[in-house]
C-alpha cells in the first residue's frame, strides 16, 4: 500500500466512523455496517477501536451512542480520545451521506475468488 493509499484509506475509516455516528443513521443500519466491516481492515488503531466499540453497542440511538463511546474508548486505553476531533465537522448532512457511505463500500471486502466460500462472501 503506498502513502496515499494509505493515507486514503484513513480517511475513509474516519468517514464511516462519521457515517456510523450520524442521527441520520438508523441503528439498525449501523448494526449491519459493522456486521460488514473487518475491523482488521483499519490501519488507525484509534479509529479501529472506535469501531469495535461501535459495533459492541449494536442498534442503540446514536444520541446515546456519542453519550457513551468516549468513555468506552478511553476504557480501551486512549484516555485522550476526544470524540469531537475525530467526529469534525460533527454535523452530516444529507448530501454528506453518500460521500460517507462511499468511503464504507470502500472498506467493505468483497470476496469473489471462489476458493470454497460462496460467491460474493463479505468478510
Amino acid at each position: 500500500m503506498t502513502i496515499t493509499d494509505t493515507i486514503e484509506h484513513i480517511a475513509a475509516e474516519r468517514d464511516l466512523l462519521r457515517l456510523l455516528c450520524s442521527i441520520l443513521v438508523k441503528p439498525v443500519t449501523r448494526v449491519e455496517l459493522c456486521r460488514l466491516i473487518d475491523p482488521e481492515k483499519f490501519i488507525d488503531n484509534t479509529q479501529r477501536i472506535v469501531f469495535e466499540e461501535i459495533r459492541a453497542l449494536g442498534a442503540i440511538d446514536s444520541k446515546r451512542l456519542l453519550e457513551v463511546l468516549p468513555t468506552r474508548v478511553t476504557n480501551r486505553g486512549f484516555p485522550d480520545f476526544e470524540l469531537d476531533e475525530l467526529l469534525t465537522p460533527k454535523l452530516v448532512s444529507e448530501a454528506d451521506i453518500e460521500k460517507l457511505f462511499q468511503s464504507a463500500l470502500r472498506l467493505i471486502d468483497v470476496d469473489e475468488s471462489g476458493d470454497g466460500d460462496t460467491p460474493d462472501t463479505i468478510h
